[in-house]
């Protein structure tokens, strides 16, 4: 069996992390920090830095684990889409996408993997929610100013209102969001 060596592990900020607190201070770096060569292969970014003394004599040392390792993102099913105007036709067409399976089984797995994927192309070009909102309301306050001045033409008081409706559908969303 190889013998796994000990590797240290970079400090980063200051040199020395204890202190006798006396005028004169003795300072010293008794703190070493040290993994295995199975943990370096897998996060080699691992590193450690030290953060602010308040009042220890000891200065408080932050472990940083990270790798390079590309990690897929996890597709997260959001409730608020079910909200969105457009969400039956988006799943109708992903689950009528065609999945080349005989067994059943494997059959509604692809199916589910196409509506997975479909939805998710969908909701990366969907605007925030929150900045949707912040625009109607922009939007909005804007008309409202315009308003104190002077009567809407019929086309802007009508656009107004169905920025009202918008404004209500995109609230509702961002409840069922939050729930």
């Amino acid at each position: 069996m190889p013998q796994d060596h000990n590797w240290l592990i970079p400090l980063y900020g200051k040199r020395f992390i204890w202190t006798n607190k006396q005028y004169s201070p003795l300072l010293e770096r008794l703190d070493w920090f040290f993994t295995s060569q199975s943990w370096t292969n897998t996060f080699p970014n691992t590193s450690i830095s030290t953060l602010t003394m308040e009042t220890s004599d000891h200065v408080p040392c932050l472990i940083s684990i990270s790798t390079v390792i590309p990690k897929g993102r996890v597709f997260r099913f959001e409730n608020y889409l079910m909200e969105h105007e457009h969400f039956m036709s988006i799943v109708q067409h992903g689950w009528s996408l065609p999945t080349f399976q005989t067994n059943a089984t494997k059959i509604i797995t692809a199916k589910f993997k196409n509506l997975r994927r479909v939805i998710k192309s969908w909701q990366s070009q969907l605007s925030s929610l929150k900045a949707n909102i912040a625009d109607v309301k922009l939007i909005l306050s804007f008309l409202g100013v315009l308003e104190e001045f002077r009567d809407l033409t019929l086309m802007k008081w009508n656009f107004k209102a169905s920025l009202e409706k918008k404004l209500t559908s995109l609230l509702r969303q961002q409840k069922v969001y939050w729930k």
